[in-house]
């Protein structure tokens, strides 16, 4: 079991903190941005320097899930006085949002620059077995529904597949004069996706959305696994 998953299932939970979820990511070649994890306001300006203005925020609490819903969201920060307002703005709206929330922590991270947004997610079927999405990601994917399927573990050319049945394919290819996605990004982390979900048994949902891709490169700007009940009720008995 992968010390990260096997972390998480002893302390009890089945949500991975975003930290945990990118850092699984990372060990499957899945690029993430440049992070810190921050305790104190202190620590968030030491953090953001070392990372480089402007950065982005966010709480870090197994209680919160929604973060932006909860007002535990800042982007674009860029000074150390905004980082020790950001801070304390993001626990005290996670504390009025659920005053029982466990906060681990704020995650300071690199703002991304703007970029075509995919999503790319996977889930653990009953019939199915793994099976892994790709589509247009931020707003399109809850509007627009413009998503593909494929069983895990998929090959190169069903990654391939995957992104060119898309109606949006041709906002990848560079539409109306916008710079073309980096498709072979996309490719590897499609396929780092499967490799995931395949070899770690205990997830049950992953969702990579929205994941930022430009000209060349992307990275992961926010990210969600969760792990099977059954699987930590195996551990308990």
């Amino acid at each position: 079991m992968n010390p990260i998953i096997r972390q998480v299932l002893c302390e009890g939970r089945l949500v991975l903190f975003e930290s945990e979820a990118k850092d699984l990511c990372a060990q499957y070649n899945i690029p993430v941005p440049n992070y810190r994890v921050a305790l104190t306001p202190e620590e968030a300006i030491k953090a953001a320097r070392e990372i480089g203005y402007p950065i982005a925020m966010k709480i870090l609490s197994k209680d919160i899930i929604h973060k932006s819903d909860a007002g535990c969201v800042v982007l674009g920060v860029s000074n150390d006085e905004d980082v020790e307002k950001a801070f304390r703005l993001i626990v005290n709206n996670a504390v009025k949002f659920n005053p029982n929330a466990e906060i681990k922590g704020v995650l300071i991270e690199e703002m991304l620059p703007k970029g075509i947004e995919v999503a790319i997610g996977a889930i653990r079927d009953a019939e199915f077995g793994p099976t892994i999405m790709f589509g247009l990601g931020g707003v399109f994917i809850e509007v627009m529904r413009d998503v593909t399927f494929r069983v895990a573990p998929i090959t190169r050319s069903e990654a391939e597949e995957m992104i060119k049945d898309i109606k949006g394919y041709k906002i990848l290819e560079g539409y109306r004069g916008q710079e073309p996605a980096d498709i072979e990004s996309i490719l590897k982390m499609i396929l780092g996706v499967s490799r995931l979900i395949v070899e770690n048994d205990e997830i049950s949902q992953l969702d990579l959305n929205p994941v930022i891709v430009w000209k060349k490169g992307g990275k992961v700007a926010d990210a969600k696994i969760m792990l099977s009940q059954k699987i930590r009720k195996s551990l308990t008995t």
